[in-house]
């Protein structure tokens, strides 16, 4: 085992990605593992640009993710099910998953109850986490732990008596990780949605995303614009 490890590729998985694309099994939804950075990269077929599907899939850099089957995801209701204690719930449980809609109706059926609903939260992270890892073995992947962005502290930042204050880079300070709780709550909103609510939510965060990006350029060709009228204003009295 400690061979296989050693031969396999060291990827930085991002796993609360790696869950979502496990768990989505949509059709018209491709997600793809990055080798180098471990970030998952999601295709919407009608949202995506077509080429750059065809790209991705031609990229020796990326993997594409192989959901787990409804059929699997409906066997994990089942044997969540079997865990209840609560005879009533059991019953309007079992009721539930049968027939079309069956995940739908399970969900709904457990918001009442939120300490089984977080049971089964877990219950389903615990089978995700397990495919994944068989996944990423089967692959030659092993996973190690992501950089993460250190803040200095008040004390690190000081400057020392005598010497001058640093100048600023010209790289953007990196914005801190989404925080666990942040990403906890994103995930339990993205878990209400259904697949074509999910689409537009996706197109509208790679909206946010692009603009943030566009943000800083766009604002600086505003304040120049703001000052050569300033200037101009001042030559004309």
């Amino acid at each position: 085992q400690d061979k296989q490890e050693e031969d396999a590729l060291a990827v930085p998985v991002a796993w609360e990605a790696l869950e979502d694309a496990f768990e989505n099994n949509a059709p018209e939804v491709h997600s793809y593992l990055h080798f180098d950075t471990g970030e998952v990269i999601r295709i919407v077929d009608g949202v995506a640009d077509p080429s750059m599907h065809t790209r991705i899939m031609n990229d020796a850099r990326y993997l594409r993710i192989d959901p787990v089957s409804s059929r699997e995801q409906y066997r994990w209701m089942e044997r969540f099910i079997a865990t209840v204690e609560d005879e009533e719930l059991r019953r309007r449980l079992n009721i539930a998953i049968d027939g079309k809609g069956a995940f739908r109706r399970f969900k709904d059926a457990l918001m009442s109850h939120p300490v089984d609903r977080e049971r089964w939260f877990a219950f389903r992270s615990e089978r995700l986490r397990s495919c994944m890892e068989s996944w990423l073995t089967a692959h030659g992947i092993h996973s190690v732990e992501r950089p993460t962005w250190h803040v200095p502290t008040a004390q690190e930042v000081q400057p020392v008596a005598g010497e001058e204050p640093a100048p600023p880079q010209g790289n953007p300070v990196p914005r801190p990780a989404v925080s666990d709780i942040q990403r906890k709550r994103l995930h339990e909103l993205v878990d209400g949605l259904v697949s074509q609510d999910m689409d537009l939510a996706q197109t509208y965060l790679e909206l946010l995303r692009d603009r943030r990006r566009a943000s800083s350029p766009l604002v600086k060709a505003g304040s120049d614009a703001s000052v050569a009228a300033a200037a101009k204003s001042v030559d004309s009295d």
